[in-house]
């Protein structure tokens, strides 16, 4: 029965139709409770009447339905048409093309491919270890959005086929015609096993994984016949063309993964789909045959996996790089390869790893950690023989060392914002003996120049980053921030990342002479941390386009960049010795949610993905708002609210949210992946979401709504111009300046009644700042150093606390006298890796909160061969 515009399923309007199929029919539907449109899919009216069939289907939609996953189709529901009794599927609406529709124009460029494919393999690994199988995975139920990704359609429809009497599943009812010359849809991508009326397992899923792959780089299916009794010849006794007889670019390496995914036999396939993922991504620098990977490489990714064999993630991606020295060394030296990289562990504890350089003697190895839950210090270690010894110098991490043996060090480095640590620069000989001579405070990084007289350093002045080469001489700046600054070897320019918003690490790989000349080598990456000079002349940096884990990059002087070695989770490349050997740290990086709801004794953790931000609380303490800007958010960021009695997130939107309307129906948000970013507000219930027109303003991701709820304030920059705060209706309107130039928001800062907000001025100190104008007011008994994190509903007192403390202290500052009183103190239970816990986030009586956490753990590796 085909719907017309208008018709009501449940409490869903049907809009219009998208498509159809054997399958059902698939309509645009608008959800009246959320504001928001969705996909629904009706199935055939047959289906209800058979009781187990319905009952079967509905518990797999309901399984797929847990998945959170960027990679899978979301599910939001499951009912039945009360007109003819016909089950219906309600999923997210996606905007894009199927991949069939892509594949209608012929092949896939190989990066392309194997970004999809590896998005795909993450998604199908994520399903299969929820125990949920595909069973109809083929080109039209994978869709290409518009912003990049995959996403995998229909899971839990294949359960509604066919039994047969040995109460096994077959397919083979889901063929669209036998007749002679018909091209097969499903059939095409049959396991085997699944063709035979077998029971299908992951295993099934990774075959027609296989054959997906396989057609998008050969530009032509895989197995296919002029009738379905060829096709199912094909599949049980044929193997497809060569991959390299088709599409001469294709690395063999590749192939025989493709292949590896195609084994007749489920046994010798792949075991897991993240086997698979966790390959193709190890090749993705690899376009030709004469890629920069080895053949002994691709004969390790080809090679099948032992069951049950768990092993630390940095392992895995130790085998994977390096297992060719071993099982082809011969064959790839004959066929002039170079061996893959090897790896040597240097630290054993648990925490994070900050920096690390060598010592003039190529073999020790100074560097800052915080290990097992205790503040950071500096360590020295040795590559022949890895025991660390305490160098002396608690709260301070190391920055540059000089060829004569002379180290640049950070005092007091603490936590100014996410990214940015700050302290005072020193300078104290690597043999120790002697206190550190101080330099410069509020410094962020320094490098020596070679020949160690001089040096560059990186800080804060009136609202603006700088860049400094030499000392005093100002050759860059920006109003976001800059990381990571080392002088060429000749000493002539300073190489550097340029990180063009806070709070955030994308941004681009940079060079500056001592003239103040500056271009970009490379560039944009979503995520980029560590950089060194190669002896090559080249730089090397460690970043990541896609929004998933940090390779080392190396990019020349014109420009010209290569990917030289890619594991799972983020390497931070830290030094290279004069020899090439490199140091790199591997770093497990999660942030979080801790929260206590009203009423509730203990806290909950609320995080979702990998990088849960909270960024508001609601007044009565019952909804957060965060963001994911991890690798499982997806390239444009993901805005959520959930309850804190720890019930399901609700996806918003792209961006990163930074405020709820006092009502709680909306939350304002800024696209700051987009360009130029715009700021958006978003229903959290009905409602439309709406952009906010704020002309040619640089907007910043800050933003915080008034108290009546009918406008807010964001900080943003207008073209020639420096930062400052600005006004907005919500309704819409022109944006109105309210602060001079170098003031920026400090979040949730507005004061009860709606007439003053809290700034950080120029000098970085924090300020009362009228609505109506005037002069900034100095905030009586905030230390510079105290963060404002929100008012008493009275407006007598402030929430501060400091950054760098953990535990973290939390005060009530009464601004009338200056006095305060502690509040609250606020830890997890396991403190290893965790140096920040921001932000806090109180309701106005005390009664709830949350607070983020970050954790990271690192291992500090030596990496010999990475050419």
């Amino acid at each position: 029965m085909t719907l017309s515009t208008g018709t009501k399923l449940g409490p869903y309007e049907i809009v219009g139709p998208l498509g159809a199929g054997g399958m059902g029919e698939v309509y645009r539907a608008h959800d009246p409770r959320l504001g928001r449109e969705v996909a629904i899919k009706v199935l055939p009216a047959t289906f209800s009447k058979d009781a187990d069939r319905l009952k079967r289907f509905e518990s797999e939609a309901r399984a797929a339905g847990v998945l959170n996953h960027p990679g899978i189709t979301a599910v939001y529901d499951f009912g039945t048409n009360p007109g003819d009794g016909s089950p219906y599927i309600v999923t997210e609406l996606l905007e894009g093309e199927t991949l069939r529709s892509r594949l209608s124009g012929g092949t896939v460029p190989i990066r392309k491919a194997l970004d999809w494919a590896v998005q795909i393999a993450r998604g199908l690994a994520a399903a299969h270890e929820k125990g949920i199988v595909h069973r109809d995975l083929k080109p039209e139920n994978l869709f290409l959005t518009r912003d990049g990704r995959v996403k995998i359609l229909d899971f839990g429809l294949a359960k509604l086929k066919v039994d047969d009497d040995t109460g096994n599943q077959t397919d083979l009812r889901t063929i669209s015609g036998t007749q002679p010359g018909v091209v097969l849809g499903t059939m095409g991508y049959m396991s085997p096993e699944q063709v035979r009326g077998k029971a299908a397992d992951r295993r099934s899923d990774i075959f027609s994984f296989g054959a997906i792959l396989y057609e998008m780089l050969a530009g032509q299916r895989a197995f296919r016949g002029d009738t379905a009794a060829d096709t199912i010849t094909a599949i049980l006794t044929k193997e497809p063309p060569d991959l390299s007889q088709t599409n001469k670019d294709i690395h063999p390496g590749l192939d025989r993964i493709v292949r590896h995914c195609l084994e007749k036999n489920p046994e010798e396939r792949f075991e897991s789909a993240r086997d698979v993922a966790f390959d193709l991504d190890a090749l993705s620098n690899v376009s030709t045959p004469t890629g920069a990977v080895s053949a002994s490489m691709a004969d390790a990714a080809a090679a099948p996996k032992r069951r049950g064999w768990v092993l630390p993630a940095i392992a895995a991606a130790v085998v994977a790089l390096a297992a060719g020295a071993l099982a082809g060394y011969r064959t790839g030296k004959k066929a002039g390869f170079v061996p893959p990289p090897s790896y040597q562990q240097l630290t054993f504890r648990r925490g994070e790893l900050y920096a690390s350089r060598f010592a003039p003697d190529g073999q020790t190895v100074i560097y800052a950690a915080a290990w097992d839950g205790k503040p950071v210090e500096i360590f020295a270690t040795r590559t022949d023989r890895p025991e660390s010894r305490v160098f002396g110098l608690a709260g301070a991490e190391v920055a540059s060392i000089s060829k004569a043996g002379e180290m640049l060090v950070l005092l007091d480095r603490h936590m100014v914002e996410p990214f940015i640590r700050a302290g005072t620069l020193a300078q104290v000989s690597v043999s120790g003996g002697v206190a550190p001579r101080q330099i410069s405070t509020d410094v962020e990084y320094a490098d020596w120049a070679p020949d160690g007289s001089n040096y560059a350093l990186i800080r804060d002045v009136s609202a603006h980053k700088q860049l400094e080469y030499p000392a005093g001489k100002v050759v860059y700046q920006t109003t976001g921030w800059i990381s990571h600054p080392r002088v060429s070897p000749k000493g002539d320019m300073v190489a550097f990342l340029d990180h063009p918003i806070r709070r955030d690490d994308g941004g681009t790989v940079m060079i500056v002479d001592r003239a103040g000349k500056h271009r970009v080598l490379a560039g944009v990456f979503s995520s980029l941390q560590g950089l060194a000079w190669a002896p090559n002349g080249e730089v090397w940096f460690t970043g990541t386009r896609t929004g998933g884990n940090r390779a080392i990059h190396a990019v020349t002087l014109t420009g010209v960049e290569r990917l030289l070695a890619r594991v799972t989770e983020s390497l931070t490349i830290q030094d290279i010795a004069a020899d090439g050997r490199t140091l790199v740290s591997h770093d497990v990086i999660r942030i979080g949610v801790l929260g206590k709801a009203v009423g509730e004794k203990t806290e909950r953790d609320l995080s979702w993905l990998d990088w849960s931000a909270a960024f508001d609380l609601s007044r009565d303490g019952k909804t957060l708002l965060f963001n994911e800007t991890g690798e499982g958010s997806g390239p444009a960021y993901s805005c959520f609210i959930r309850g804190t009695d720890g019930s399901a997130p609700v996806r918003l939107g792209d961006g990163t949210a930074t405020s709820l309307s006092p009502d709680g129906r909306w939350v304002v948000a800024n696209t700051t992946r987009s360009d130029p970013p715009q700021l958006w507000i978003y229903p959290t219930g009905a409602g439309e979401k709406r952009l906010v027109a704020t002309g040619k303003l640089g907007v910043e991701s800050s933003a915080d709504w008034l108290p009546d709820g009918k406008a807010f304030l964001f900080t943003a920059a207008e073209p020639g111009h420096g930062v400052r705060v600005f006004t907005i209706p919500a309704t819409g309107g022109a944006p109105r300046a309210l602060t001079p130039e170098g003031y920026r928001l400090v979040p949730r800062s507005p004061t009860p009644d709606g007439k003053a907000f809290i700034v950080i001025g120029p000098d970085k100190r924090r300020y009362l700042f009228r609505l109506e104008g005037g002069e900034p007011e100095p905030i009586k008994g905030l230390a510079d150093d105290e963060t404002p994190t929100g008012w008493s509903a009275d407006g007598r007192y402030l929430f501060v606390y400091r950054r760098r403390d953990v535990p973290v202290r939390v005060s009530k500052l009464d601004v009338s006298t200056g006095q305060r009183e502690l509040w609250k103190e606020l830890s997890p239970l396991d403190g290893a890796g965790i140096q920040d816990l921001a932000p806090v986030i109180p309701t106005p009586d005390g009664a709830a909160y949350v607070y983020g956490y970050s954790r990271t753990l690192s291992d500090m590796y030596v990496v010999e061969g990475v050419k």
